[in-house]
């Protein structure tokens, strides 16, 4: 299994090194040492922390749909031609980008600091790994 440095498990949670440090102190987050003496996070309990410390932001479009990955962000940004727009949207610190039509951003009044929900209902999902290991 991985480990991960304090640092690199920081970055991976979107806190400071700090906050990693605090909760591995506070016995919150099991670390332990690699073989320089540095601290490390063993990767699957990473992982249960990251499941346990996450707070989806709720859905405020009160809309049922099949789709199960909905991420609630603001939109950061528009551009826009006369037929169709790019819209970008920060949800939970992670870039979302959609195409549509320059309509549909009219309609739907989308501009920088609105709230929005980005649904994407897709039949193929890309998972990679570092290094190329297959």
């Amino acid at each position: 299994m991985p480990h991960f440095r304090i640092r690199d498990a920081a970055n991976l949670l979107g806190v400071s090194d700090d906050t990693v440090r605090r909760w591995v102190d506070a016995g919150d987050l099991a670390a332990s040492a690699d073989d320089a003496g540095r601290k490390v996070v063993d990767g699957a309990e990473l992982a249960r922390f990251a499941v346990a410390q996450s707070h989806p932001t709720p859905d405020p479009s009160g809309v049922a749909r099949s789709a199960r990955n909905r991420f609630v962000g603001i939109v950061t940004d528009v551009v826009s031609d006369q037929v169709m727009s790019q819209v970008e949207m920060l949800c939970g610190g992670q870039r979302v980008v959609s195409l549509m039509s320059t309509e549909a951003v009219r309609e739907l009044r989308l501009e920088p600091g609105s709230l929005a929900v980005a649904v994407v209902k897709a039949t193929t999902v890309i998972v990679e790994t570092p290094g190329g290991a297959a």
